[in-house]
């Protein structure tokens, strides 16, 4: 699933009257699969999501308003659904930043959850994420780029990189050595990542393609 905005939602089909002119919003992160949010809009919010790419939302003690757009936590629509009743919208979005006012990835979580690390099967998404955030964020004036950016505007630095971590791989695993394999590869699969985001495409394209494989 590549980092644009599939929004095919008809907003005439759906049911705005049944919530007093409102449906209920489920955010739900593009990625990791994790519900982040749920919330309301109206027509207008809706349009405006579809419009922009971002998440706007409508409260009855708010009004209309923008996600993160004071926080900069802004959520970019992947896609847009509705349910059999049209009444509820599913949001897949890809998240700037936590979606709960608590500092917390999602309203469901803890408030502990602020300080605790990352589950691992969420690490590889954490780190496309990441690399998709340097792609697109401009190197401030006077700093120098990041390693990610450099990376991702060097093609023959990121091509070397790949050929030397493959081949500390390659060392490491021919030394029975499992810890340095375990990093190497760590390395391999980073300059990977970044290789692909390159190419306009991420993680969801080869998730895709792993499937296809295992199907065959």
């Amino acid at each position: 699933m590549n980092e644009r905005s599939h929004t095919s939602l008809d907003l005439d089909r759906l049911d705005f009257a049944k919530g007093g002119g409102l449906v209920t919003v489920v955010a739900q992160d593009a990625q990791t699969r994790r519900v982040l949010m749920v919330a309301h809009a109206d027509r207008e919010a809706l349009e405006r999501t579809i419009a922009t790419g971002e998440m706007f939302y409508c409260s009855r003690v708010r009004g209309l308003w923008h996600k993160g757009a004071t926080s900069g936590n802004v959520q970019r629509v992947v896609s847009l659904s509705m349910d059999c009743d049209g009444d509820a919208v599913l949001a897949l979005v890809t998240p700037a930043g936590p979606a709960c006012h608590r500092g917390t990835e999602s309203c469901f979580s803890s408030a502990n959850d602020v300080t605790q690390s990352p589950p691992p099967h969420d690490a590889l998404d954490r780190l496309d994420r990441t690399i998709v955030a340097r792609q697109t964020a401009a190197n401030s004036e006077g700093l120098s780029p990041s390693y990610t950016q450099r990376l991702l505007n060097d093609r023959n630095l990121r091509l070397k990189k790949i050929g030397e971590e493959a081949a500390e791989l390659v060392l490491a695993c021919a030394d029975d050595d499992r810890e340095r394999a375990v990093s190497e590869a760590a390395d391999l699969l980073y300059h990977a990542l970044v290789a692909l985001r390159a190419t306009g495409t991420g993680i969801d394209d080869l998730r895709v393609e792993l499937d296809r494989r295992a199907k065959t």
